[in-house]
């Protein structure tokens, strides 16, 4: 008989908005080893599994969920690592909507499989069963790569490169290891204790981590090329974008990068027990409407904010944000201003700002994006009251490295110019991916891209030839 399929996911238990808003501990719960094999039950388990082409680093998804329907984590979990070595972070913050379930045959029926959570379910079982394995290395081949920066692009080439015989050395910028992941994604998303337990089990692969090291000062990329036989830029994209306009320089009005980086890398909100302050403010507004804006509103609120808006130009429809994290920032609480553009920030006689002056927008024609553009609507002006404003509209790469280095060719944002088929720069011996590449992109796809650039990295310092 044809098995009976069942089109509703099985829920994931979370905390009730009401207790959420307040804490930073993580909204989702996790599946209970029972509900994840009831959803993992629901896979059909596709002769031709679409779900996997829509894997950036191709995990044989209906296999890990087969043996989650069996019962048998152990294998699961190894089925993942044999392509991925970061699966609770990926299945905490990868926008599965848009990519693996995406493709899965249940979403044309508006049910997808949860692969993001069975993803998760199955590393925190390995975290909590105490079954870490690492596996056997080849015999070294003498060869030296530098991957500089630690976050998803470089934690990913880093384990496939030691993987394969090479001696790998992350070079970090700050004093902690995970990169966006660290620095960017608040905690009640992807707590830090994570981040780092998936970073020291790429350290037991024999991976070494220097922090503190920033390359463009500490040392050029081309002193670092000196000593190794090839390097991979995984940097980020930590410059931040702002409006350019009027009152942008007043007291209160922060980059998302920066108020994201106070809470997350160095704990502004267990301020004073750490010693990085952030202003404790009754009215936030958070300007942009991507995820990054989504985590400094939903943040705010946790911070004590009584009233939290994101301000975003275009409608609902129109916003990059995760649908997830939408319905999360609604049902705790956030305000929606759509069709709201900013003009010009007002300060008190002490230079701190207390209001925003918007304009109403409506929708014309598709722009180059293929969203609709917003058109002001002349002489809807009004202000909105606030004690902080986040500004959370996008960002570039760092420049450091490329004003530093010769023969690195950049973009028209700063982005390092790669070949998309083998992540190889302008600059031999060097290979670069993941939002330094891309501006501001996902996990997923910086590990990807990482993934493209190790196998062509591979090949060169096998061969020898560029």
């Amino acid at each position: 008989m044809p098995k009976e399929i069942k089109l509703e996911r099985t829920p994931m238990p979370k905390q009730s908005p009401e207790e959420r808003r307040r804490n930073f501990f993580e909204v989702a719960l996790g599946y209970t080893p029972e509900l994840a094999m009831e959803e993992a039950k629901r896979c059909l388990q596709c002769k031709k599994p679409l779900c996997v082409q829509g894997c950036p680093v191709e995990i044989d998804i209906p296999s890990f969920i087969k043996h989650i329907a069996d019962g048998d984590f152990d294998r699961a979990i190894k089925k993942i690592k044999e392509k991925n070595l970061l699966p609770a972070v990926c299945g905490r913050v990868c926008p599965q909507e848009e990519q693996c379930e995406k493709f899965c045959v249940l979403a044309k029926k508006g049910a997808p499989i949860a692969i993001g959570r069975l993803e998760r379910f199955a590393a925190d079982w390995e975290a909590k069963s105490g079954k870490l394995e690492v596996p056997e290395l080849p015999s070294p081949t003498g060869k030296k790569v530098a991957v500089v920066g630690s976050g998803p692009a470089g934690l990913t080439i880093a384990s496939d490169l030691v993987q394969l015989g090479h001696s790998v050395t992350i070079f970090e910028a700050l004093h902690a290891p995970g990169g966006v992941l660290t620095y960017g994604i608040p905690e009640f998303r992807l707590p830090k204790e994570i981040v780092y337990r998936e970073v020291d089990f790429i350290k037991k692969l024999g991976v070494n981590l220097l922090l503190d090291f920033v390359v463009g000062m500490t040392a050029t990329l081309d002193e670092i090329l000196e000593e190794y036989d090839a390097v991979f830029l995984g940097t980020g994209a930590g410059l931040p974008w702002f409006m350019e306009i009027e009152g942008e320089h007043y007291n209160g009005i922060y980059s998302a990068n920066e108020y994201l980086t106070r809470n997350n890398l160095m704990r502004g909100y267990e301020f004073p027990r750490a010693d990085t302050p952030i202003k404790r403010a009754k009215r936030v507004a958070v300007i942009g409407g991507g995820n990054v804006a989504m985590d400094a509103a939903r943040t705010a609120l946790r911070l004590g904010a009584e009233e939290v808006r994101i301000v975003y130009r275009r409608s609902r429809a129109e916003m990059p944000a995760r649908l997830e994290e939408i319905e999360n920032a609604e049902e705790e609480g956030v305000i929606f201003e759509f069709l709201t553009l900013p003009k010009r920030y007002i300060a008190d006689d002490f230079g701190w700002i207390k209001e925003i002056e918007c304009i109403r927008m409506k929708l014309g024609e598709p722009d180059a994006s293929g969203r609709r553009r917003p058109i002001p609507v002349e002489g809807s002006e009004f202000r909105i009251p606030v004690d902080v404003v986040v500004v959370s509209i996008g960002q570039s790469p760092n420049p450091l490295i490329p004003k530093t280095t010769k023969g690195l060719e950049t973009g028209k944002w700063g982005n390092i110019v790669v070949d998309p088929k083998t992540g190889k720069t302008s600059k031999k011996g060097v290979w670069a991916g993941g939002d330094v590449v891309r501006g501001g992109a996902t996990v997923i796809l910086a590990m990807g891209d990482a993934r493209i650039a190790a196998r062509s990295m591979h090949q060169y310092l096998m061969e020898g030839i560029w």
